[in-house]
């Protein structure tokens, strides 16, 4: 769940340390006890600490200039990042629950959900989901997007506006740069290793 936040951390030039811990150091439950949910992901800027993962995305959203030029964008940014996240829940409950029985069916109506997408981003030819700049929408989507290019190598073959939104931010420098980094290809896309 952390993966749009560190894709907008590495296109804005930021640098940042990632502590990944071991199922067997989680397990133990010694680090739930100090986190406000009990759950990762942990964020600290400065004094700041934050958790949930969507919070922490809107933070670094607004710190660098990542949610829209004025309120009205940042609704819609809000409006799109929630759609994404709609998408997300139903792949991690794919990925975590139903990957053995439902992958067949997941696959076949997921032109359902990316059908939106794409209308979208056919209609705004700047390239991104709200106005002229990147967002948090569009890291978030980027993300669950690559997630859904390994689980279905085809899944955007239908969907040229989509496909063009992958390869342009793939492209990016600083994304381009982080996708081809060992830190990046040694990440696990799931947890329990299903793809």
């Amino acid at each position: 769940r952390c993966g749009p936040i560190r894709i907008l951390l590495s296109d804005q030039g930021q640098e940042w340390k990632s502590i990944v811990v071991s199922y067997e150091e989680w397990m133990k439950g010694d680090l739930q006890k100090t986190l406000v949910f009990g759950q990762l992901p942990k964020f600290q800027d400065g004094d700041l600490v934050l958790f949930q993962s969507n919070a922490i995305l809107r933070h670094l959203g607004r710190k660098h200039g990542a949610y829209g030029k004025d309120t009205k964008e940042a609704a819609l940014i809000d409006m799109f990042a929630d759609g994404v996240q709609d998408l997300r829940v139903a792949y991690i409950k794919l990925i975590y629950q139903e990957y053995e029985t439902g992958k067949e069916a997941y696959i076949k109506n997921l032109p359902n959900h990316l059908c939106k997408f794409e209308a979208v981003l056919a209609k705004n030819k700047s390239g991104f989901l709200v106005g002229d700049s990147i967002s948090i929408a569009d890291y978030s989507l980027f993300d669950v997007l690559l997630n859904h290019v390994v689980l279905s190598p085809t899944s955007l073959d239908s969907f040229p506006a989509l496909r063009k939104f992958v390869d342009t931010l793939s492209a990016r420098p600083r994304i381009k740069a982080y996708m081809d980094s060992d830190d990046f290809k040694k990440l696990r896309i799931n947890g329990n290793g299903k793809q």
